[in-house]
């Protein structure tokens, strides 16, 4: 049974769904390797701009502030209030939590500017390059193809 079955399948090739193939080629592709590893550096980034505001930046300005903890900073809607946000919302109290919404911005904040920077840098970087290398073999033959035109017709050449 066996002989048969490899007669079978020998002659009836399996092709592979042109949507696999496509599927494979996106997922080769550089742009998204690149993504993925974006989304895991990310991922670690915003582990220490939370560190860095939640442990660093808040009791700095709480104690500018004249000891606030941001932490704890809301206020009770409906219920009954606690020595904690988390107790108090564990009590089923309705809360605006002012000083988590605060956390969010600074953490926005900071990798708002840490972005910027490093586009920043990245693009003075590319620029140093592409001006360092000028130009190309191809842009230099068609250079020298658009002179080569110019003088059959009678123009003068181009300078530089």
């Amino acid at each position: 049974m066996s002989d048969l079955t490899n007669k079978i399948t020998s002659q009836i090739p399996i092709k592979e769904p042109a949507w696999i193939k496509e599927f494979k080629a996106f997922i080769m592709r550089g742009n998204v390797i690149d993504l993925a590893v974006g989304v895991v550096i990310g991922a670690a980034f915003t582990a220490i701009v939370t560190s860095l505001v939640e442990d660093l930046i808040n009791p700095i300005l709480g104690i500018i502030l004249g000891g606030i903890d941001f932490s704890n900073l809301f206020i009770v809607l409906f219920g009954e209030r606690r020595p904690s946000l988390e107790l108090t919302r564990q009590g089923g109290a309705s809360v605006l939590a002012l000083g988590s919404f605060l956390n969010a911005i600074i953490k926005f904040v900071i990798v708002g500017l840490a972005i910027f920077w490093l586009l920043k840098i990245l693009s003075k970087l590319s620029l140093s390059v592409n001006q360092a290398k000028g130009p190309s073999p191809t842009e230099t033959l068609l250079a020298e193809i658009r002179d080569e035109l110019k003088a059959q017709r009678g123009a003068p050449p181009p300078a530089g």
